[in-house]
């Protein structure tokens, strides 16, 4: 039996809000790391991206990583291993859903990770010396993993204290509701304005729904563009809402392999405003062909034409994963646009080639206009301008 001035074992963790601040805070530090690294490193290169720089760009990147050691050390540290105890306690108590076994993975690598940062950091290497440097290297992976994705440990921390749905309508108040709202859908009078995904995996949105001129904010289970959603309440506001509401999960990501704090650099490219000028300074047809071609370039460093294709069609990747009917209406839409920007330039392609071909210049009576006009020596005093003609006045 636990004597009375004795604390069960569960309470020497911290609570779960202590949890969540530790991670937010290191998250919030690692935003500022990051932005003051890449301003730093941006120092370091020239106009294309490309790297002159290389001792400044490492010393920019040691600091980095010293100092998303010193976030780690003083947010997250004594409290990694209570909160993914308390995101694996919430996991285990979820509904079954599609995003519950990448959720379990996410937290066996950050348990990874803090196991790997908790070995090194046990073994600390000589202040200041190249062995720091390279272990606080070593290590920045493992970092940029909290930061990148310690949002979903907190969360689910926080879904053991996140509210539960309870339907407020009877299943006829529902069916008329449903009714009302797909009526105002066909009207062109039901308004979304934000949506989310429940833990169990199903989306949830929130609409305005106006009957002659009275607005009512209704939450929407299941894609609205889409047959088969319903109507689960029904609100005064969306703050009403949003406290009756189940709690909203993280969303998912495009890509498994996105990372906001250990990007891949960037290759170096010349701007679609530089090639413009090149082609206003030029004489020669064939320095404006080379601009044309600069624009139409393809691989590595890739010119703007050919990165505005590769815009069109990561972003219909990206409507096609929101797994809606106007997503894929939209995935289809930029598809096709690639298709156009893909045809217009092999068509610039053959029209630099053409113009450089050519081999002309411009002719010798298109003279340059000078901008700089002469000024009046020192000693030169100004004319005097002419007087002004006198207005007669006026009589109220």
């Amino acid at each position: 039996m636990t004597p009375a001035n004795t604390p069960p074992p569960e309470s020497s963790l911290p609570m779960t809000p202590e949890l969540k601040d530790g991670a937010r805070r290191f998250q919030l530090r690692m935003a500022v790391i990051d932005h003051e690294t890449e301003t730093a490193l941006d120092m370091t290169r020239d106009r294309y991206g490309r790297t002159l720089h290389t001792d400044a760009a490492a010393a920019a990147r040691a600091h980095r990583d010293k100092a998303a050691v010193e976030a780690y050390t003083t947010h997250l540290a004594p409290h990694a291993d209570a909160l993914l105890d308390a995101a694996r306690r919430a996991l285990d108590d979820l509904p079954p859903a599609r995003h519950l076994a990448g959720w379990r993975a996410v937290l066996d690598g950050l348990a990874t990770s803090a196991t790997e940062i908790r070995r090194a950091l046990d073994r600390p290497a000589t202040p200041g010396s190249a062995a720091e440097r390279a272990q606080h290297s070593a290590l920045w992976p493992y970092l940029a993993a909290w930061a990148d994705h310690s949002y979903i440990a907190s969360n689910l921390a926080d879904q053991s204290n996140g509210q539960h749905h309870k339907a407020p309508l009877t299943e006829e108040e529902q069916r008329m509701w449903t009714e009302r709202a797909q009526a105002a859908q066909r009207r062109g009078e039901l308004d979304p304005t934000e949506s989310w995904y429940a833990a169990d995996g199903q989306p949830i949105t929130l609409a305005y729904l106006v009957e002659d001129d009275d607005t009512t904010v209704v939450a929407l289970r299941g894609a609205p563009d889409a047959p088969g959603w319903q109507v689960i309440g029904h609100y005064a506001h969306e703050y009403e809402a949003g406290q009756a509401l189940p709690a909203a999960v993280p969303p998912g990501v495009l890509r498994a392999d996105v990372s906001q704090h250990n990007r891949p650099a960037l290759a170096p490219e010349v701007s679609l405003q530089e090639l413009i000028r090149d082609v206003v300074e030029a004489q020669h047809a064939g320095n404006a062909s080379n601009a044309l071609l600069g624009a139409t370039q393809r691989g590595y460093d890739a010119g703007p034409m050919v990165r505005l294709q590769e815009l069109l069609e990561t972003s219909g990747q990206f409507a096609s994963a929101l797994e809606t009917m106007q997503g894929r209406q939209i995935a289809a839409r930029l598809s096709a646009l690639g298709r156009q920007i893909e045809f217009l330039t092999r068509e610039v392609e053959e029209a630099a080639e053409d113009l450089g071909a050519t081999v002309a210049v411009l002719p010798p009576h298109r003279t340059p206009v000078l901008r700089v006009r002469p000024r009046p020596a020192v000693d030169t005093t100004p004319p005097t301008p002419p007087p002004r003609a006198s207005t007669p006045a006026r009589h109220r």
